[in-house]
């Protein structure tokens, strides 16, 4: 029954979405109208909030801060629907990136509901890590559950609005993971419960400052630009204008430099062969006009 409420909310959101404004205003929910993500880019995620992990042992957020960019995501563990979905298109993300878990990046997710358990916690890490297929990713996709308290701090921080249906018992939220930085200040968004992985292996490439992934994403970075609105790298052609321009102005540079210095040689050897230049010059077929006289 659940599920069924879940997907009708879906189908109104979704109706709801390509009405005009007004009609929006007028059609939706009153408690949809609590739900919401605010981007809050480059906010520092506060370290010293608490949480439990899998084993029940109290950790800060800041424990996991300082060493690698970290993938977000904010569910909780019940959830008929959405939850899953958005942890389904995470996983299917992280197996699809081609860098690794652990060696390139960390991933959080924390439960906004406080009756959620680490045992709870602990049987969806181990359903979904178990997934990735590398050894040792139990360690480093963390499942966290805590305090209201704690719970209100993050979504305050990461801009995560949602609330509580009492009619269906279960909450109204959006769908969406962040990517950190590794001092833990919020990079990107991404919207959804699919996850293109080619944008959130950028969003992660450009959080660790350069220091993981390739050339080729490096290179990718100056052709694709991140829109915060649709949460999704976009092709910029104005990048690819101004590395046209400057690989023109390279090569032109070059040319001329090239030119230059053929023209400066081409003069120095000419004054090398030219009279009064190095040894006495004589025209041909006047040596002997001395020893006439």
């Amino acid at each position: 029954m659940s599920a069924k409420i879940s997907a009708a909310m879906c189908a109104a959101a979704l109706a709801i979405a390509v009405m005009p404004a007004r009609a929006q205003q007028l059609a939706t929910p009153a408690i949809l109208r609590q739900v919401s993500i605010a981007q809050n880019l480059d906010t520092r995620i506060p370290p010293e909030i608490s949480f439990r992990d899998e084993s029940g042992n109290a950790v800060r957020l800041g424990d996991f801060f300082g060493r690698k960019p970290i993938v977000l995501s904010l569910v909780y563990f019940d959830c008929p629907a959405l939850c899953t979905e958005v942890l389904n298109g995470e996983l299917h993300t992280m197996k699809a990136m081609l860098i690794g878990l652990g060696k390139d990046y960390e991933a959080i997710t924390v439960s906004f509901e406080p009756k959620d358990t680490p045992a709870l916690a602990r049987a969806k890490r181990d359903v979904y890590a178990g997934q990735i297929g590398s050894p040792g990713a139990a360690d480093h996709w963390h499942f966290l559950t805590g305090e209201q308290s704690s719970i209100d701090a993050l979504t305050q921080a990461v801009g995560f609005h949602y609330a509580y249906d009492s009619a269906n018992r279960q909450y109204a939220h959006a769908a969406a993971i962040m990517v950190l930085t590794p001092e833990g200040r919020i990079s990107r968004y991404f919207y959804g419960v699919q996850f293109p992985a080619r944008d959130v292996r950028l969003g992660l490439v450009e959080a660790s400052a350069g220091k993981i992934g390739t050339l080729t994403d490096h290179a990718m970075l100056l052709c694709y630009q991140y829109d915060p609105e649709t949460g999704k790298y976009g092709f910029v052609v104005m990048n690819i204008v101004r590395g046209g321009g400057i690989l023109t102005l390279l090569v032109l540079g070059i040319f001329m430099f090239v030119m230059f210095r053929r023209d400066r040689q081409r003069a120095l050897a000419a004054a090398a062969g030219a009279p009064g230049a190095g040894s006495a010059w004589s025209p041909p077929g006047k040596s002997s006009m001395r020893t006439g006289l």
